[in-house]
Formats: C-alpha cells, structure tokens, sequence
C-alpha cells in the first residue's frame, strides 16, 4: 500500500505535496518522495524514511515549480533500499517520472517483454518501474516530438491492455502536464479535487480525500474504473476512459483498517463504514449470547475505535479507553519483519489497569491478520487483571494472501488459514473470538454506495476479482513475501551499503 499525489497550481507546490504526503503517511512509512517541474526540468528528492525525515529545508528549496507529484511508500515484496523509493524517473521520451499505488500481477512477464521487445532496462525489483516503462514505451511508439492529450490517453488504453492487477497512478510529463489514471476494477483509489485561485482553477489528485482537505480542494470525484485524468500545466483538464471493460471493484481492506476516517472513498464515508461494522458485530454478538457478560468494550487503538464506540452502543455496555499508545511507533501490520512486529507491541501499547481490573473485557481490533499483536493484546489484558479477555474483529478471517499491493504474507503465516474460528481462538488465548462476517462487512461498506455490486475481498474469500492470480504466483509470492526472504534482503542491502563507503 502507498499513497499517491499530484498537483497542478498557480504557485509553487513543493510545500503543499510534502504536506499532502504527511496526510498520507499512514499509507506507507518507509520512504517518501516528491518530484516537481520547472522551466523544463524536473527536480527530484526521496529517500527512505518518513516525510518529515526525509525532507528537511535545503531540499524544499530544490523542489521549484508549479507542478509536481509525490509518494510514500510501503513495501509489498523485494528489498528495502533507497533505490526502491518513488517517484520513478524515466528520460526518453519527452521525460516521465511516476508514482504508483498497487501491484502488478503480471510484472515478471512486462520486466521480460521490456527487455526483449522493447529494449527496455528495469533497474529495481519494483513493478512500479514496470508500469513506468510500459507507459514510456506506449507513447515512444507513437513517434511524436509533441503530444496531445489523445496521445496520453492512448498510451494509458496500452497499459490496460499489457497490464494486470491493481494500480492508481500518478505521472508528470515534462513541460505538458499531470496524468492520473485508475486500473479497470478500480481496486486502488484515486480522487480528484478542484480549487479556484486568482489565476484561475487548480487540480489535485490524491490516494484519499482528507489530502484534499487539508490543502482546501474541493472533491470533484473519484476517477472511475479504467479512466485516466489529464491536467495541463495550464489547469486545462481532460479526461477520458481509457479501458475496454470494466467492473468496479475496490478493495474493502481500505474501508477496514489501511483509509483514514475522514476519507471518502467511491463516494463512501469511510467513518460511517465503520460505524456500520460495529453495528453488525453487536447484531451478531446479541445473536449468539443475547445474555453475554460483557462489561466493557475497549478498542485496540487507532483503527477500531470507530467500530468498537457504535458496537458498545448497541450492547448498551460501556466504552472506554483501555490502552494508550506511543505515537511515535509506526503501525505493526505493515513493519517489515516479524521480530519488529514482535518487539513494538508492547512498546507501542500500555494497558491502564484500572479499566481492566476483575472486568469481563470485549476487545475489539479492525481485523486478525498473522494473530501475533492480538495474542500480546490478549495477554496483557489478561496482566492488567481482567477476569475474562473476549476479542472481536470487525472484519472476517483474514485466511488467504492479498496480491494486489498489501503485504499480507503467506497462507502459512496467516493464523486463520487453514484454521478453524475455534481453533484461532485457542492460539489467541481468547475466552470468546468473535469474527465479522463477510456478507455483513460487504453491507456495512455498501451501504454507503448502494451502486458498487462488487468489492475485493480476496483475503477473506480467496476470490481474486482480477482472474489471474495462480497457485504458481501465490508461491513465488510466498518467497518474495516471507519473513526470512525480507530479512536476508535488508541484510544484503545493508553489506552493499557498507562495502560502497
């Protein structure tokens, strides 16, 4: 997962993407970048970190311009390096830098076409570098010394064509303008605001909608499936839609755990999402044990306050705050590495006995993924001294890998494949597991826009919308994906860095 922005303005934009990209900081903490064009260059600055390590003053002053596009990035498979951080630049033709939110599923075949037919070199593992090229090639092939918006737009209908998987793209053109544009399901997101200034209308394309927010752009939409959006320097835009079919279908993990509360998404609040989670989790709680003992319901902070508040509601049982975080500890889901996991848990979370003390507690977390950090939770609830420790997830079992630019990890490493709910429940060390089901995560989300039919929801149904995905990928994946594999990579990038000095 990552988060993605461009911004066509009136005056300089370095500042308004660096404060974009801090809006978008939960969407990927391993390295930032921006780019930024002026009278005819680009000009570049990333590397790993978060935003506000990686940007310090003298680099603002390096990023002029009216235009620009930004990044931050979380790693999906491959090595943790400076190299892997975009925006990626490419110089021929008419020179293109892009940043790329998802994954490809069909990368290693586009890496080899690249080379073979079109003479294209891939200088990193990142399928983001992929799309780049591809994109490149397409409008390389036209032979054009100067391009017209048909043109974009007529390479982005190649790049559907030879491309497979999920992406939302942002990508800046020398001296033309700012392209966005969306995968024909629709699984990432991507919204467009508008902002009216004295020299006339602004644009802005972003992952989520608070980025437009925070800097006063108005939203206009979310670009639809298969659709690309043009933005000339000038403010003039375009847009047209680009692949041949299409069946929206985004990813509901957004709306679960990885989108901020103050998002809209395809039209859909992600607040009110989750509201509507813990309404269905207490429907099925008062289903199951309409005389349970719950005493309190406490969140597992940040994500599932919003459902634990609306489902202790429903259970007229109190809501209170049990834990108190660092917020200075990035989010243990998208660490790379299972002993950092491991070791931030407590670090990242201290229980306030007081609220747990001879208390029948309901915890409640946005989702189970490896089990690693809940059984922790579960036992420092336990420390704390409460009497019995429930746990609720406002989302199914996470059983099956996701491909389409979250890194969950191997089948293996998920607690509930292969598992039964009783069965998690006994690993966790839980007196009561209470699961969302899938079918009632769909409505809570749907609600919101009745005109979505479809959403992606492959790591809990196994089901991959794009029709592609093979027993053979998923254990290629496996390896990219594991534990060991990411440590012997970072261990490898930090040796060349130490043999380079």
């Amino acid at each position: 997962m990552c988060g993605i922005v461009g911004i066509v303005s009136s005056s300089p934009v370095n500042q308004e993407l660096y404060e974009a990209l801090t809006v978008l900081q939960h969407r990927g903490q391993d390295a930032a970048g921006i780019v930024t064009y002026d009278n005819g260059r680009f000009y570049l600055r990333k590397d790993q970190g978060l935003v506000r390590d990686v940007f310090e003053t003298s680099h603002m002053l390096n990023l002029p311009g009216n235009m620009g596009i930004g990044h931050v990035r979380y790693p999906t498979a491959g090595c943790l390096s400076p190299s892997e951080a975009q925006p990626f630049y490419v110089n021929s033709p008419y020179g293109i830098a892009l940043g790329h939110n998802g994954n490809l599923t069909n990368a290693e075949q586009l890496k080899q076409e690249l080379f073979l037919q079109d003479q294209r070199h891939i200088n990193t593992d990142s399928d983001s570098e992929v799309l780049l090229n591809v994109f490149a090639h397409e409008l390389q092939r036209l032979g054009k010394l100067r391009l017209d918006v048909n043109d974009v737009f007529d390479a982005v209908a190649e790049v559907h064509r030879r491309c497979r998987g999920a992406y939302a793209v942002v990508a800046i053109i020398t001296g033309f303008g700012i392209l966005g544009f969306r995968d024909p399901f629709g699984i990432r997101p991507l919204v467009i605001g508008r902002r009216e200034s004295s020299r006339g209308e602004e644009y802005m394309l972003a992952s989520e909608s608070v980025a437009l927010d925070v800097l006063g752009f108005d939203l206009l939409r979310d670009l639809h499936p298969g659709e690309a959006v043009f933005i000339e320097k000038n403010g003039r835009l375009h847009s047209r839609l680009c692949a041949s079919s299409t069946i929206h279908s985004p990813c509901i993990f957004e709306f679960v755990y990885f989108a901020r509360p103050d998002s809209i998404l395809d039209k859909i609040s992600v607040h009110k999402a989750r509201l509507r989670m813990g309404e269905k989790l207490a429907e099925k709680i008062l289903r199951l044990r309409p005389n349970h003992d719950i005493d309190v319901v406490i969140p597992i902070p940040d994500t599932s306050r919003t459902a634990a508040m609306e489902l202790a509601s429903r259970l007229k049982v109190k809501y209170r705050e049990g834990f108190i975080k660092n917020r200075y500890i990035g989010r243990t889901f998208i660490m790379p590495g299972q002993k950092l996991r491991q070791q931030s848990v407590r670090r990242k979370l201290n229980p306030i006995d007081l609220e747990f003390r001879g208390k029948n507690v309901l915890l409640v977390d946005d989702s189970i993924v490896r089990g690693t950090t809940s059984k922790q939770i579960i036992q420092m609830a336990r420390e704390a001294g409460a009497k019995k420790v429930y746990f609720a997830s406002a989302s199914p079992p996470v059983r099956y890998p996701y491909v389409y630019g979250i890194d969950m990890p191997a089948a293996g490493e998920l607690i509930a494949h292969g598992r039964s709910e009783e069965e998690v429940q006994s690993l966790l060390g839980a007196d009561w597991l209470i699961y969302q089901d899938l079918a009632d995560l769909i409505e809570a989300v749907r609600r919101g826009n009745p005109k979505i039919e479809r959403f992606e929801t492959s790591c809990f149904s196994g089901d991959y919308v794009t029709g592609d995905i093979t027993e053979e990928y998923l254990e290629r994946l496996r390896f990219l994906r594991s534990s060991a594999s990411k440590s012997q990579a970072k261990t490898y990038s930090r040796w060349i860095d130490l043999i380079s000095v």
